[in-house]
């Protein structure tokens, strides 16, 4: 759907953008993240032909974006962190006149206004004028003149920031239905957001893709080795003592919580699960296991791993080298 060949982009003596390079598959809800001044606006402006690049390309579904700006933009639905509003019209004034600078013919523009409004729920709010909308409203308003079209690929950048939590539940559900016929792109702040929702994820840094990958994978990237989490109505040296045996088990760190109960964190050996032998060696000891939860790498690890180093981990360096190289 998308392709980004070796993107450049330069203020002044500034490198924003630096030879970046990723593709957008269709059919996903895909996160980009960054730390600010990364990069992503910029990148975003460039591949929805809101701005020039300095050097490289950005093809929308075959087409340059900067040869081809009208073939390749009617394919995209672009929310910016600011939506475009104009406040003095009403939601339905807004929506038609957006409809009609995207081309939407007016046999269909009304039904369609309609269909989006109930999508995005906004109709009861129709005939209100914009300024007076609480930012929650706003926000939908600019993602339905998104939506407009039905365009295959929806740009959306920080679409909850500022929303009370309500608001950011309803707005992550307009998401999620958006992306059963759509290609999202998700641009936020919120780590937690972006893991709930997105199936894959691109992180920048300094304008250079430093990763690109499912949450999943990224996490086990970063550690291949998983912490196991015990509570048991025990004292350390009789854990200690029932854990001493079990295979898999490269350290164990105990915690007296007082009351003859004990908390453990199990570092597992790379490629060990030690869960059910640890459940049946308590079980075979008469020691009841309160709990038992395995603790791995968050993305909020990865993040901060891959933006706040210079050099990345070895993993993440070669996963990059090789797809630069196909």
């Amino acid at each position: 759907m998308i392709e980004v060949k070796n993107l450049v982009k330069k203020y002044g003596n500034h490198l924003a953008v630096d030879h970046l390079s990723f593709q957008i598959e269709a059919g996903k809800i895909y996160g980009f993240l960054g730390p600010n001044g990364a990069g992503k606006s910029t990148t975003m402006n460039i591949m929805t032909g809101y701005l020039g690049a300095t050097e490289g390309e950005v093809l929308i579904d075959g087409h340059d974006i900067l040869k081809e700006p009208e073939e390749a933009k009617r394919h995209i639905g672009y929310l910016p962190e600011q939506p475009p509003l104009y406040m003095d019209m009403t939601v339905r004034e807004y929506l038609e006149f957006a409809a009609e600078l995207k081309g939407i013919g007016k046999a269909k523009r009304a039904e369609e206004i309609t269909e989006i409004e109930k999508m995005v729920r906004i109709s009861d709010v129709e005939k209100r004028l914009i300024k007076n909308l609480s930012k929650g409203y706003r926000q939908r308003v600019g993602l339905a003149q998104a939506v407009l079209g039905f365009p295959e690929i929806i740009i959306l950048d920080e679409p909850t920031v500022g929303l009370d939590p309500k608001q950011i539940i309803e707005i992550r559900e307009l998401i999620r239905k958006l992306a059963k016929k759509h290609t999202v792109i998700l641009s936020s702040h919120i780590l937690a957001e972006v893991r709930e929702v997105c199936d894959y994820i691109l992180i920048i840094s300094k304008g250079r893709l430093v990763a690109s990958d499912t949450p999943e994978n990224l996490e086990k990237m970063l550690d291949d080795h998983t912490t196991v989490v015990i509570e048991a109505q025990s004292s350390p040296s009789e854990m200690r003592l029932i854990l001493k045996n079990i295979p898999g088990i490269e350290s164990v760190e105990t915690e007296d919580a007082g009351d003859y109960v004990t908390w453990a964190r199990i570092r597992e050996k790379k490629g060990e699960d030690v869960r059910e032998r640890i459940f049946r060696a308590f079980a075979s000891a008469q020691t009841p296991l309160r709990t038992l939860k395995t603790e791995g790498t968050s993305l909020e690890d990865v993040f901060m791993q891959l933006t706040q180093t210079d050099t990345l981990p070895e993993a993440f360096a070669e996963k990059i080298q090789r797809e630069e190289a196909e």
